[in-house]
């Protein structure tokens, strides 16, 4: 595999959000591109990164709104990659607010698809959800639109080249707005609040889902939707290791909500590739060409769904998983004095 970052300037959209911090950490840390550029809404959470990072100087950060086209294009300006992880993404605030999910969600991301064409970008690589399958919530909804513009952008280029592909997966642990945290908190009060006892998640931690997209980088053609081979996990027994000592209390699944987790249904199945790691959902569009011809295609009827998945995170490396969060978190973190003390 080669490095699809070396040299390369990044426009990371939603780059204050818990993908896009790791996103930043890893590619400094692994790779050489030429700079990173962060693009969100929020000057205090980007101060705080920048203070985290230490004004690295291959960072920059754009305050600006996926909405504003304008700011937009100004920030696309002579960027090679686009990260697209923008989104409002809480469940019951899109449902709140439809309009604004809308308008960030949908129109956020065809202002993302006409910015870097007409910016002549190189690859534009879009974070999805596996709420965008088959969804039963707004959010799940505004993601499966995004998606199917984000694929169908690569009709739209011609000439320009640039190329458009998405990445797909569940819910990250310990981001931020996620279970475990949320437990964390609760464990000390009366109940532990679980939705509904026969649950299962997709597990999938941020290093890994960052590594992910970086990978698919790499292999995208243009117009693919790529999902991570990952474990699933029993939400009772995640609680249960998270807090042992704490009564549970079934709450009933939220508005929205789904029982078990989908990647990918039986309908994409029918023209989706699967590899060592990961499966490939290809478009039906004539446009599409690819070298994703050698992976084994799927029988009639396959889902990739979090409670029939194959593989599952055994009880004791789940464990291991917390403990080393949990130590993290116990770890001093440099003050904004101190670091502009050793600048």
């Amino acid at each position: 595999m080669t490095n699809p970052l070396t040299g390369k300037t990044i426009l990371l959209t939603g780059g204050t959000g818990s993908f896009g911090q790791k996103f930043v950490e890893i590619v400094l840390q692994k790779y050489d591109p030429r700079s990173i550029r962060v693009y969100s809404r929020g000057e205090f959470l980007q101060w705080q990164m920048e203070q985290k990072f230490n004004s690295h100087p291959k960072l920059r950060f754009f305050i600006g709104d996926v909405r504003d086209k304008a700011r937009l294009s100004r920030a696309a300006t002579d960027v090679d990659i686009i990260i697209h992880a923008a989104a409002l993404k809480q469940v019951p605030t899109c449902e709140y607010n439809p309009i604004e999910a809308v308008r960030t969600n949908i129109e956020g991301t065809a202002n993302i698809i006409n910015t870097a064409i007409n910016a002549e970008v190189n690859k534009v690589i879009f974070i999805s959800s596996d709420k965008a399958v088959q969804p039963v919530n707004l959010y799940g909804a505004t993601k499966l639109v995004a998606e199917k513009l984000v694929i169908q952008a690569n009709s739209y280029t011609g000439c320009k080249g640039t190329i458009f592909s998405c990445t797909r997966y569940g819910n990250v642990a310990f981001s931020r707005g996620s279970v475990i945290p949320l437990w964390e908190e609760q464990k000390n009060g009366v109940n532990l609040l679980i939705t509904d006892k026969r649950a299962t998640r997709f597990w999938l931690t941020l290093q890994d889902g960052v590594q992910f997209v970086i990978d698919s980088l790499d292999k995208m053609q243009g117009g693919e939707i790529f999902m991570p081979k990952i474990p699933s996990v029993r939400v009772l027994e995640l609680a249960e290791i998270v807090a042992p000592n704490s009564q549970k209390k079934v709450i009933g699944l939220r508005p929205g909500e789904k029982l078990h987790e989908i990647l990918l249904n039986r309908d994409e199945a029918r023209h989706s590739l699967e590899f060592e790691s990961y499966y490939v959902i290809n478009p039906e569009f004539p446009f599409w060409k690819t070298r994703e011809s050698t992976g084994a295609v799927l029988p009639e009827g396959f889902e990739y769904a979090s409670d029939t998945n194959k593989s599952w995170i055994s009880k004791e490396k789940l464990r291991g998983i917390i403990e080393e969060w949990r130590t993290k978190l116990q770890e001093p973190v440099l003050s904004a004095e101190k670091t502009n003390q050793s600048n």
